[in-house]
């Protein structure tokens, strides 16, 4: 059932660009193996190449001891190996059954065997614990269902290798801990499976041994057990990470500058009150669905208030938009980086210069003088880029998220939300942006960030408040904030 797969001196060149540089390791049958680097590291790239979506430059890889070159990912899906993408590869106006069977549809004479594919997909579908009907379509379900389709998809093409791609990132804590127990039962049945994800914590949980890659080389293989989050972290970057977090500074007494008192936004929250004061870092916790977003995206004047009062800088305030709030004082940096954070096939320098709402109002700047100031940001919020005219889509996901950073501070706010500030984020990054969350602390700006990962905001902040279906559950100093506290109080056991 399982299989093996030994690489050796793998190389990928794009061009002039070498981005594996003669990779080799093994992975072996049956186990579950932990894939770990940060963005950029080649990680991805090389299961890429497993899988049939890239070609080597040289080198090459056996599989059961035999060599092997696949041409396209039908070929190596044929050899039952699978990846699941990060971004689901499902087609949304199709069903569950049609998506599982899309390309290899069997059929019985000129017809497709329609209740053949039914048949298979309630078999493969009951392996992974997903009760749908197959006829549903795909854009009706959550997106936990739809990574349950995936790896239904990938059981029904017999897969004896499964590479999963950050497969949690969009999870609610629930969802992946029901997802842990489908990969359980797989690893019992012997499936081979590479789990390549930033969450420490995961990769801890679930692995059997690691491998961890760095600027395109491997640098180590080992027993999971025998490592430490720490030490995982540390060979990724290749430094020590001991001060993962800037050391916390209490913010001076002072008026809030941002408060809010019993607000309602209609089927997202009710009754919520909050103050954020100069130099305080705020966190909102809570599950999926909990209305932190939604709180903060109605401040911003893209959903409707029903009840309550804002008030910034001591003056109430209703916005009507987000670049309104800007011009006041206030910007928001959203979950979705790609979809509403950035305009990624934009350059740099295009993507700074949107949020510059002042640009107008200084026709005596220079196109040289502006882009030395725009080389300025870059270097001052650690953008790795060859040039102001690169594209935004073409950084890594921890310089992606510094550019967003840089591009709503343009307005040089007094208050900065940051919503999952580094989600898809590898470990050097997340660093990088604790210590600017921090330096705009240390500003007199106030901040508030919204995250998922718990570890963050007791790091971080220096109180969180705990949402929970809509409502505020508690507000916890720094003194209170442990991981039991905020699960206890997000999901309402305490």
């Amino acid at each position: 059932m399982s299989l093996h797969v030994r690489f050796h001196e793998v190389v990928k060149d794009y061009g002039p660009v070498r981005v594996l540089h003669g990779v080799s390791f093994e992975l072996a049958a049956g186990r579950l193996v932990g894939l770990l680097g940060e963005n950029g590291a080649g990680k991805s790239t090389l299961m890429k190449i497993l899988c049939g979506y890239e070609t080597l430059s040289a080198g090459g890889f056996e599989v059961d001891g035999a060599a092997r070159h696949f041409k396209s990912s039908r070929d190596a899906e044929d050899a039952g190996i699978v990846l699941i993408h990060q971004e689901f590869n499902l087609a949304d106006d199709l069903t569950v059954s049609q998506n599982i069977f899309l390309g290899r549809e069997p059929r019985r004479g000129l017809l497709l065997d329609e209740a053949h594919m039914r048949g298979v997909t309630r078999e493969v579908l009951q392996q992974v614990g997903l009760e749908v009907d197959p006829e549903t379509r795909v854009r009706d379900l959550m997106v936990a269902e739809k990574q349950l389709v995936e790896i239904a998809k990938a059981l029904a093409r017999q897969a004896r290798l499964l590479v999963m791609d950050e497969p949690t990132a969009t999870l609610t804590p629930t969802e992946a801990q029901r997802l842990f127990e489908v990969i359980a039962r797989l690893r019992g049945q012997g499936v081979t499976i590479v789990y390549i994800s930033h969450k420490l914590d995961e990769v801890e949980r679930v692995s059997d041994e690691i491998v961890v890659m760095r600027d395109g080389r491997f640098v180590a293989h080992g027993p999971t057990a025998e490592h430490s989050r720490q030490q995982m972290a540390n060979l990724m970057v290749g430094r020590e990470l001991s001060d993962m977090f800037p050391p916390r500074k209490p913010p001076p007494p002072a008026e809030p500058l941002l408060s809010a008192r019993h607000l309602s936004v209609p089927g997202w929250a009710r009754d919520v009150s909050f103050d954020v004061r100069p130099g305080e870092i705020l966190g909102f916790a809570g599950l999926v669905g909990a209305g932190r977003t939604e709180l903060f995206e109605a401040l911003l004047g893209l959903r409707p208030v029903s009840a309550g009062e804002v008030r910034l800088g001591g003056q109430v305030v209703r916005f009507r938009n987000p670049r309104e709030a800007a011009r006041a004082g206030m910007t928001y940096l959203s979950e979705d980086r790609k979809g509403r954070g950035l305009h990624t096939r934009m350059s740099l320098q295009e993507n700074l210069t949107l949020m510059d709402l002042d640009r107008h109002a200084r026709p005596w700047l220079d196109p040289q003088s502006e882009r030395r100031a725009l080389a300025q940001a870059v270097t001052d919020f650690g953008i790795r880029a060859r040039t102001l005219d690169a594209a935004a889509g073409s950084l890594s996901g921890g310089n992606q998220q510094k550019l967003a950073m840089a591009k709503v501070l343009q307005p040089d706010p007094r208050v900065v939300v940051l919503d999952e500030p580094t989600r898809g984020v590898d470990v050097g990054a997340k660093r990088d942006i604790y210590f600017l969350v921090q330096r705009l602390a240390a500003e007199g700006r106030a901040v508030v960030v919204i995250s998922s990962e718990l570890m963050e905001l007791i790091g971080l902040c220096h109180r969180v408040v705990v949402m929970r279906a809509g409502a505020v559950q508690a507000t916890l100093d720094s003194d209170h904030l442990t991981e039991e506290e905020l699960i206890a109080h997000a999901t309402g056991t305490h």
